[in-house]
């Protein structure tokens, strides 16, 4: 846990900020972390935890701002709406399904495949992406790779995996098969980007706080944007083990133009992905988004 932030005058307000340990979204955070940029009054509470501990903390409303999945929000629409920055979005590309050997679709249909948790958006589309079926067995995401090469995880076949994080840049290296790129499948499908992580603001918070916090968070998005090479410099420290090559590789797949602003594309991938979701009986109730003021 972090506790960082520009100190301001006054009392300043508390606001817990759950993110994964990860280099994407250590590199938007930051100018949050280092306290580089003025919050507002606020005082930002970092709490580092994997996306799926994440999507259930936002169930119960724990976090003041947090990451979340886009499929999580469909459970958790009640308690936040979404900002309109912080998203990771694959633009022609996404999560990945490997295999130890060449596979298809057709028999990842009737495989075991390790998933990095039920909540996750990678796990929602490829539910999408294969009817509903297949066996899934959840794995933390970052012990996958090892699951599919050994065959087995915890006493249970694993057959494929699917993998999120910087496992989508380094499978090869591991001698697995590329399946399927999520990310293709679904553009091929509704000509959009895969709309994947996102962040939620709580909306009991009111609306003037949570613009003012989306506000703070969307400079700390920009000002690494702008000073790219001292926040990649950051994110290395939780880069697990990526080369810098790769760990600025994977920072611009998922922190962009699409983090700075989803715009109207962006807003409506999330819509389409949700409604998808609804129609097939994966997510219990139709979703439309609800995005906080910026």
């Amino acid at each position: 846990m972090e506790m960082n932030g520009t100190m301001n005058e006054g009392v300043q307000k508390l606001v817990r900020v759950g993110h994964s340990p990860d280099a994407d979204d250590a590199f938007m955070f930051y100018a949050l972390a280092k306290g580089c940029i003025e919050t507002q009054g606020y005082q930002f509470q970092h709490q580092l935890a994997d996306i799926e501990t994440l999507n259930r903390w936002a169930l119960e409303g724990r976090l003041e701002l947090t990451a979340l999945s886009v499929h999580a929000y469909a459970y958790a629409a009640d308690r936040y709406a979404l900002c309109p920055c912080g998203a990771s979005v694959g633009d022609g590309y996404g999560p990945i399904v490997v295999a130890p050997k060449t596979a298809d679709l057709e028999t990842l249909r009737t495989a075991t495949i390790a998933v990095p948790g039920l909540m996750t958006t990678a796990y929602l589309a490829l539910r999408l992406c294969l009817g509903g079926r297949f066996q899934p067995v959840v794995v933390p995401f970052d012990k996958i790779i090892q699951a599919v090469q050994e065959g087995s995880y915890g006493g249970q076949a694993v057959q494929a995996g699917l993998l999120i994080h910087e496992g989508q840049l380094t499978y090869a290296q591991e001698k697995l098969s590329l399946v399927v790129d999520l990310g293709v499948w679904w553009q091929n499908q509704t000509g959009l980007p895969l709309p994947l992580g996102v962040n939620g603001v709580r909306k009991d918070l009111g609306q003037q706080t949570m613009a003012e916090i989306t506000q703070v968070f969307q400079e700390s998005i920009r000002y690494g944007l702008e000073h790219r090479e001292e926040a990649l410099e950051y994110a290395l420290g939780f880069s697990r083990g990526l080369a810098r090559s790769q760990a600025d590789q994977f920072v611009g797949m998922y922190v962009n133009h699409w983090t700075l602003d989803l715009g109207q594309r962006g807003r409506e991938a999330i819509e389409e992905l949700l409604t998808r979701g609804f129609k097939a009986g994966l997510i219990p109730a139709s979703v439309r988004p609800e995005f906080a003021p910026l």
